[in-house]
Order: structure tokens, then C-alpha cells, then sequence
């Protein structure tokens, strides 16, 4: 409990958010570090699961590309990046987390463009369609639930993941928490936690809400009031 109160008294505190390199500083770049790098995974990962789903071609590949690359650890590419002329900062990491955000967009893309539904791909083509309007006009709008579902998830994964950038002099979240364990200021620790936990928790929100509007399909229709359902229809002789 102890523990807890500290770091409520570290978030409470207003010169912990308005100084420099405060939280609202170490949370505009944390942000810009994420979306750059889900940005990066969907320009790589859509367009290639996408061609692959249409064809139908590359399943193995992308089974094994997103095995492979789920594989390497995002620490494991940023010690990696530091011996060669990318080195630390925030663009080594923004890198290293376009890679780890490849995976899920890129296979759920892939599988929700091979999930739809043969015979609409057949009936789109008999209407005359070229291959590109199939993928636009008919493939896209079915497959998009699934490839939505991939980039939240990715999303997700990067803003959680994106605290190791404070390792590399990248800036962000993390930051609250590497300082905190080097001057042993555990509630800071705690603090930064709950920060990275809640911009997670609205990450995943905001994304399930935009997925929700850019999803095709017919709206809820609103019920019907009991007074207008009992309202008895004539019927002519």
C-alpha cells in the first residue's frame, strides 16, 4: 500500500507533468514513437498481406516470416542496431518496433483477404470487374474486421514495448522508470507503470472504436417501442 500511495503522491504532483522531460514531454514522444512505427508495420505489412491474400499465394511464407520475426527480441535488434551506423535514439527504436509490429498486421491481413468468401470474389469477377476493383471494392471491405484487429493488436504491443526506448536514449515512458529504479524511487517506478498500462488500455480502445466504424455492414437497427409493436394492422377483406 505503501507503494501505491507513492506513486499516487508522484502522479499527483503537478511539476512531475509540466517540467521538461515531465510527463506530458516523455508522452508526446512516446506516442510519436508508436505511431511511427505502427505507421511503418502497416504501410510494409498491408499491402503485402493483402496481394498475397488475393492471389492466394506466399501462406507458408507469411506463417514463417511472422514466426521468425516474432522470434527476435526488440532489445536483442536494438543492441544489434547500436553497432552499426543507425545507432541509439529514437529512430533505432522506431525501427526495431516497425519490425516487432510487422507480424500480426501483415498475417491477420493475409488471413482476412483469404477468408472471404470465394463466391463473392466469382461474382465480383463476372460483373466485370479487373482484379484490382476485386481487391478494392469486394475483398477490402470484408477482409478489413480481421486486418483491423492485427493493427490494434500490433498497436497494442507497440505502445507497451515502446518503454525500451528509454534504454537507448530514446525518450518516452520509460524513462519514468529507468530513472526511477537508478535513484531507487520505487513509486516512480510504479507511476510510470500505470502510465504505460493506461495508454495501452486507450490505445486498444480508441483502435476497437475506430474498427468499428470503418467495418462495412448494416448498423443496429433500433427496437421497435412496445406501443408502435402492439398496434394491430388491418387487413382489407
Amino acid at each position: 500500500m505503501n507503494l501505491l500511495h507513492d506513486a499516487l503522491l508522484w502522479l499527483n504532483d503537478p511539476y512531475n507533468w509540466t517540467r521538461t522531460d515531465g510527463v506530458l514531454d516523455l508522452l508526446a514522444q512516446h506516442l510519436r514513437i508508436s505511431v511511427l512505427a505502427v505507421l511503418a508495420a502497416m504501410v510494409v505489412g498491408v499491402p503485402a498481406g493483402a496481394l498475397l491474400g488475393h492471389t492466394g499465394r506466399g501462406g507458408g511464407f507469411t506463417v514463417a516470416l511472422s514466426n521468425v520475426s516474432r522470434a527476435v527480441p526488440t532489445l536483442a535488434l536494438l543492441t544489434l542496431f547500436a553497432v552499426t551506423r543507425i545507432g541509439f535514439g529514437p529512430r533505432a527504436t522506431t525501427i526495431a518496433l516497425a519490425v516487432f509490429a510487422i507480424p500480426p498486421v501483415l498475417t491477420n491481413t493475409f488471413v482476412g483477404f483469404r477468408g472471404v468468401d470465394r463466391d463473392v470474389v466469382e461474382a465480383a469477377r463476372a460483373m466485370g470487374m479487373t482484379g484490382r476493383q476485386v481487391l478494392l471494392r469486394a475483398e477490402l471491405p470484408l477482409a478489413t474486421p480481421l486486418m483491423m484487429t492485427g493493427i490494434r493488436t500490433a498497436a497494442v504491443q507497440v505502445v507497451a514495448t515502446a518503454t525500451l526506448a528509454a534504454l537507448v536514449a530514446g525518450g518516452g515512458l520509460g524513462r519514468i522508470i529507468t530513472l526511477g529504479f537508478r535513484q531507487q524511487d520505487y513509486g516512480a517506478v510504479l507511476a510510470g507503470a500505470i502510465l504505460v498500462a493506461v495508454l495501452a488500455l486507450l490505445t486498444e480502445v480508441a483502435l476497437a472504436g475506430m474498427s468499428r466504424v470503418v467495418t462495412p455492414g448494416a448498423r443496429r437497427l433500433p427496437r421497435r417501442s412496445s406501443a408502435s409493436a402492439a398496434v394491430p394492422v388491418a387487413v382489407p377483406d
